[in-house]
């Protein structure tokens, strides 16, 4: 038995859930710019893949495309859209209302692709109750009796190592299984909590790794 191309229960492998959202940010320029079709030679080109791995990866979803003709554009925009589950909005909460905290509330991509930050919470008295990113700032003490009264679809931390895995704890008792950790700690989570890392010191070192490799190669 298959499920949209795949074996029932089968998982799609990281790397292919880590190319999706580099197919549809490829895919909505190209729509941007009326443009109708592409081959997956083309977006490989474009994209630094190979045109195999691409038609590999779309196969894990489906059959899309045409021999001789390739992708329409907006056909397939659409199909990346509702793999990636961007047929519907999202709930959010934010833990965390320092400089980074306050950076993804305000940044109005997440709202237009149906991301949205519906409540915002600190421990600071200094920024208990300011308006940011169109929500008032609540203390974190409230956090748990909030949940209860309105469920979020995702938890999104951006405090201090030493309180997120406690921060954590309460999202996830308070009935958030979806987790997206800004905070440099490693989050202990049970086997039903998706939890996805932004280590952004993380992507910095494999920046800085690169360009002492590509230094040595020159020497």
């Amino acid at each position: 038995m298959t499920l949209r191309g795949r074996k029932k229960g089968e998982a799609v492998p990281q790397g292919v859930v880590a190319r999706l959202p580099v197919y549809f940010r490829y895919l909505s320029e190209l729509e941007a710019a009326d443009i109708e079709r592409v081959s997956s030679a083309q977006l490989g080109e474009a994209l630094d893949f190979t045109a195999a791995q691409i038609r590999s990866d779309l196969s894990y979803f489906g059959s899309f495309g045409q021999q001789g003709y390739g992708y329409n554009v907006k056909d397939l925009l659409q199909q990346v859209k509702n793999i990636l589950g961007l047929d519907r909005t999202y709930s959010m909460v934010l833990v965390g209302a320092g400089n980074l905290g306050k950076a993804i509330a305000s940044y109005e991509s997440f709202r237009t692709r149906g991301f949205e930050v519906t409540a915002i919470f600190d421990i600071d008295p200094l920024l208990i109750g300011n308006h940011h990113g169109g929500c008032v700032i609540r203390p974190y003490q409230e956090l748990g009796h909030f949940l209860k009264k309105t469920p979020v679809d995702i938890g999104i931390i951006a405090t201090p190592k030493r309180s997120s895995q406690e921060v954590c704890d309460l999202l996830v008792k308070s009935g958030v299984t979806s987790i997206w950790n800004f905070s440099p700690a490693h989050l202990v989570v049970d086997d039903h909590v998706i939890v996805e890392h932004m280590h952004l010191t993380d992507s910095l070192l494999r920046l800085a790794f690169r360009m002492n490799e590509q230094l040595m190669t020159r020497s």
